[in-house]
């Protein structure tokens, strides 16, 4: 394909350098940007509007280029997302945006191109007062891959990194594109588009040459955190949704829903769409690994830094068949949960039990369904079946008994693993699980 290619003058507006904690981290921005813009296109104005001062930018450029301007506007609604809990910040940071953006419709005739980047939809938030002509793209078949990597560009413009990583780990090079799909792959973003990778995890892999998860420690997910914490969300639910496009097409800050917010930040992605319905789920290794490690602490009162040795010996436990290991582990973990968290509600144990099974890297169901009813918690092992029952505030011989009472473990006998049923009881007065039963 042979590009035409054509240059016009280009405002890039990056909101994304500030945390906008105080009222003046707009304008501080701002304010370094137009300075610069003011000299390089000799624009002036009088007016200490940003909007006027923008507009006369836009202007100037325009004229002294004899092209008219492009305007790129990087995470447009940041100042609004980082201030979603405090209203007076939130509806402060409203009306600048709103006055910025305000000349893009006055400049019309002075502009080539406005594209945006955010996580909120547009309707909600009145920021773009008269401007009817914004086509959203977020999930157009069109331009489902313009911010990712496809398959065909890794294979073709990655090719020499990917032999550099296949003399360095001394694996094929089919091997290290299977480790790279599972690792960062997995993105779709329209109902007909094709998975795509991440490109800040990929071209990290490329410069620093080994398999890590880097887009997932750019930044973490307070957001989510704080978010999750206000909903009462099954997370098993939650990671492999069914919606339609308006639940999925856009953040309203002022009503944020669990769905929306985790899709448009990246930590749900398409996985197939079928009767104008779209099935969500997590993306791939680097998002799950590396959301749910972050998510943990907050379900179960970790400190962040021993996660991963958690997690490890939790694995060992488990493969060794050692339950009262396992289970005095769990119990501690929960113990250390903080009051902020409300353990009284069940939902809050069983999410904090998904994410840490998840993270062991083994095969785990929750609410698996049996013909006699649902298990709560379901492990495979390469020796082992685990069959556990939860029960609040009542005993461990009673979660146990159902096991028994409804034959949960029948389906498994059969087979040459071994099966290991778990009753357990959660005290909410003693917050954490207070005893426990196993019967094989």
């Amino acid at each position: 394909m042979n590009w035409d290619w054509h240059s016009y003058p280009v405002l890039y507006l990056d909101l994304n350098i500030e945390k906008y904690q105080r009222t003046d981290n707009l304008k501080e921005v701002i304010e370094s940007l137009f300075r610069d813009w003011e000299k390089e296109y000799g624009a002036v104005s009088a007016s200490e509007s940003i909007a006027v001062r923008f507009r006369e930018i836009i202007k100037s450029a325009h004229e002294k280029t004899g092209e008219r301007v492009v305007v790129l506007v990087d995470e447009y609604d940041k100042p609004l997302v980082n201030n979603i809990h405090n209203r007076e910040m939130f509806e402060f940071y409203r009306n600048e945006l709103a006055s910025l953006y305000s000349c893009f419709k006055s400049s019309a005739e002075h502009l080539r191109l406005v594209f945006l980047t955010g996580v909120s939809r547009f309707s909600h938030l009145t920021i773009f007062s008269g401007l009817n002509n914004i086509r959203d793209i977020a999930d157009s078949d069109a331009f489902n891959s313009i911010c990712g990597i496809t398959e065909k560009e890794l294979l073709t413009d990655f090719r020499d990194g990917i032999r550099e990583l296949n003399l360095k780990f001394n694996i094929s090079c089919e091997e290290v594109c299977h480790e790279l799909k599972s690792r960062y792959d997995g993105y779709r973003f329209s109902a007909h588009g094709e998975d795509i990778y991440n490109p800040f995890s990929l071209v990290n892999v490329m410069e620093e040459g080994d398999f890590r998860n880097y887009w997932i420690q750019s930044g973490q997910a307070t957001l989510i955190k704080e978010q999750l914490r206000n909903f009462n969300v099954d997370l098993a639910s939650l990671f492999n949704t069914v919606c339609d496009l308006d639940e999925l097409r856009g953040l309203d800050l002022e009503n944020p829903r669990p769905v929306a917010l985790l899709y448009q930040t990246g930590y749900l992605t398409i996985k197939g769409y079928e009767d104008d319905l779209y099935t969500l789920g997590l993306p791939n290794r680097e998002v799950t690994q590396g959301f749910l490690s972050y998510l943990l602490p907050f379900y179960a009162g970790l400190n962040n830094s021993n996660t991963r040795f958690v997690v490890h010996s939790f694995v060992k436990d488990l493969e060794r068949g050692d339950v009262e290991g396992f289970m005095n582990r769990l119990s501690s973990m929960f113990s250390s949960v903080s009051y902020e968290m409300n353990m009284e509600k069940e939902q809050n144990l069983h999410n904090a039990l998904l994410i840490l099974m998840k993270l062991l890297g083994l095969e785990v169901e929750t609410e698996y369904r049996t013909s006699q009813g649902r298990i709560d918690l379901f492990i495979r092992t390469k020796k082992y079946y685990y069959i556990i029952e939860l029960k609040f505030d009542r005993s461990a011989q009673e979660a146990l008994d159902q096991i028994n009472e409804k034959g949960y473990a029948l389906p498994f006998t059969a087979g040459r693993r071994e099966v290991i049923k778990i009753g357990v009881n959660f005290s909410t007065s003693s917050r954490t699980i207070s005893e426990w039963d196993v019967g094989k």
